[in-house]
């Protein structure tokens, strides 16, 4: 255990909080201020006892009654606050040591303090927490850069991407650096709302001087990805001339242009552009794939062995970049590069799981079933696990050996117990892929009545009961999930949403209780908070209902929670904020059927220029 200080008048926090001088570091390493300390730091020695009431005095009257209010400092409320933060987080309580510290920050406009209840919501990983402390540091201090790093990070993780370029943006502005062509490379590849984001970029490029932020070019190459993606390449290839203009050493630029070349087709161009990009930064491992990619394409495939094979020589036979360019040739279509370069790895004492995944795809891909399947089989516990069985079973599938499938999944749940669950949810996801439901219930079915407390496979059920419109069935998994788990979130929230959807009679307040339950056990759980805001509305209570909502929304933008938003909005007299918000989601996707069964019901919520 820490020793703990005895020593009147040490200090707490390292910020100067109105007028009172604070030092020392981090939270972990603080000192503690003792309550007679304080007790004398605060009174200020307004009077003294006289040696005639004995050593520690009694008094008459109440020596502060005349004095005046506290207006500048820490009044005993604040430093009880801080103090009672200070020593949750020397005990390890990071939960209740950033709250504290966020209460200080809400009564004292102090940055610090926003800042120190951040940094301990991040040691507690106390995501909601985080999100709060961040915001309000955000709000104290608008220069500075860490808490938007830190809502981009939280927004993009919960796929708010608007929020999180927004993020992004505004440390731009403030002269920082927004990371906006990683944060481009990644929605491009996660398929986020494109045109939404290029708007967004356009917009912020359009401002006067904008050109003269210091990274300009940054938001320059993440609008050309952005653009190239979405087929706009002569403006994005602008964009990248700009970049060239204010930035022609940039690796980021060279990889921008070989990428962009790629999409137009272009290949020779994206191959000059992958080797400048290369001389200008070796050891990046995107350079040397885009360089293989544009090779391959040119259908220079010797070319391109005798090129990657040199790279993999100068990286020392590196194993994950061998295990990446096989993975290439693969995609592009040419296996047998792509088995060369794993062969190597075959002899190897420990043989990487990837290896035997491409090797069976490889070897699928030539029309050899059984030495494929033995790859595939091949495959130890780990990431590729699961992938190697589903790609095996639909293989056998794929060849009207259905049966064959069936018994080399039965096999392998016997030889993996531990991953008995997750075969047996492929197999019923492969039945219904193959339109043979009621195989896949007859197996969900028989694999309940051997484990009959399998809570994944009772869930399972019980979703698929829900989607058959059999409530009863589905409550009657769910109880024995809960019987089994009484903690389970996600039953707790999936059977009392359910009963506060439907509606059914009496039982709301039964569905309240589940729901308070489920965010008991799991607080910063969206789909959660939308559950508690719903239940509060179908109890008539919408001012209660929105804040929950608001929050859901904040953390799990889809269109679900937002038509329950809408819905409560609407109910509080707030229609254009309703229209808004449903236009948002209808422009992000073009299906969006729990905002069409709303509108059907509200059709005044209607945006102006929906279909």
């Amino acid at each position: 255990m820490r020793p703990r200080s005895t020593l009147l008048g040490s200090t707490i926090v390292g910020f100067t909080l109105q007028g009172f001088s604070f030092q020392g570091s981090a939270l972990r390493h603080s000192t503690l201020l003792l309550p007679v300390a304080a007790a004398l730091f605060l009174s200020g020695c307004q009077s003294a006892p006289s040696q005639q009431d004995g050593p520690l005095g009694t008094w008459a009257d109440d020596p502060m009654r005349g004095a005046p209010p506290i207006t500048r400092g820490l009044d005993a409320a604040g430093l009880s606050t801080l103090l009672g933060a200070e020593l949750a987080g020397q005990r390890g309580d990071y939960r209740l040591a950033s709250q504290g510290y966020l209460e200080a920050a809400q009564r004292y406009r102090e940055p610090a303090l926003a800042e120190r209840a951040t940094f301990a919501a991040r040691f507690g990983n106390e995501t909601s927490l985080i999100e709060a402390s961040a915001l309000r540091w955000r709000e104290l201090a608008p220069q500075a850069e860490a808490p938007n790093r830190l809502l981009a990070a939280f927004s993009l993780q919960r796929g708010d991407w608007l929020d999180s370029l927004e993020q992004r943006l505004d440390i731009v502005e403030v002269g920082g650096h927004g990371d906006l062509t990683a944060f481009a490379e990644i929605a491009v590849a996660e398929e986020a709302p494109l045109t939404l984001i290029a708007q967004q970029l356009r917009a912020h490029l359009a401002q006067p001087n904008a050109d003269q932020l210091e990274h300009h070019s940054d938001v320059l190459l993440g609008t050309a990805l952005i653009e190239a993606a979405l087929g706009d390449t002569a403006v994005a290839q602008r964009r990248l001339d700009q970049v060239a203009l204010l930035d022609p050493e940039s690796a980021a630029l060279w990889l921008v242009r070989a990428r962009l070349a790629l999409e137009v087709e272009d290949y020779s161009t994206a191959r000059s552009a992958a080797q400048q990009g290369l001389d200008l930064a070796p050891d990046d491992v995107r350079f040397i794939l885009l360089l293989a990619q544009a090779e391959i394409r040119l259908n220079n495939i010797s070319a391109a062995e005798v090129q990657t094979n040199a790279l993999l020589e100068s990286h020392g036979g590196n194993q994950d970049l061998r295990l990446s360019l096989a993975q290439l040739y693969l995609e592009e279509g040419h296996p047998e590069p792509a088995q060369r370069l794993l062969q190597p790895l075959i002899g190897q004492s420990e043989v990487p799981n990837l290896a035997y995944f491409l090797l069976g795809a490889i070897t699928q891909a030539q029309k050899d079933t059984d030495s494929a399947l033995l790859y595939y089989r091949q495959v130890s516990e780990g990431d590729e696990f699961l992938p190697a069985r589903a790609a095996a079973a639909q293989m056998l599938i794929e060849e009207d050996r259905l049966l064959d499938a069936r018994a080399f999944l039965r096999i392998e749940r016997m030889r993996y117990d531990s991953y008995f669950t997750e075969l047996v949810m492929l197999e019923v996801q492969l039945l219904d892929e193959m339109n043979q439901p009621a195989d896949a219930n007859a197996l969900l079915d028989r694999e309940i009545t051997r484990t009959p407390d399998d809570v994944s496979l009772l869930y399972m059920r019980a979703m698929r009961r829900w989607e058959a419109g059999n409530i009863a069935g589905m409550e009657q998994d769910l109880r024995q999930v809960l019987r089994t788990d009484p903690d389970n979130a996600e039953a707790l929230n999936a059977l009392g949403y359910t009963l506060a959807d439907l509606g059914l009679p009496g039982r709301l307040q039964e569905a309240f209780e589940l729901i308070e339950r489920a965010y008991e056990a799991d607080p910063d759980n969206p789909a959660v908070l939308d559950s508690m805001g719903w239940v509060y509305f179908r109890l008539g209570q919408p001012e209660e209902a929105l804040p929950w909502l608001e929050s859901a929304y904040t953390q799990l933008p889809d269109q679900e929670v937002a038509a329950h938003l809408a819905e409560v909005l609407q109910a509080l007299g707030r229609d254009e904020e309703a229209r808004r918000l449903i236009a948002q989601i209808m422009q992000r996707t073009n299906l969006h059927p729990q905002i069409d069964d709303l509108l059907e019901r509200y059709p005044e919520l209607t945006p102006p220029g929906a279909p």
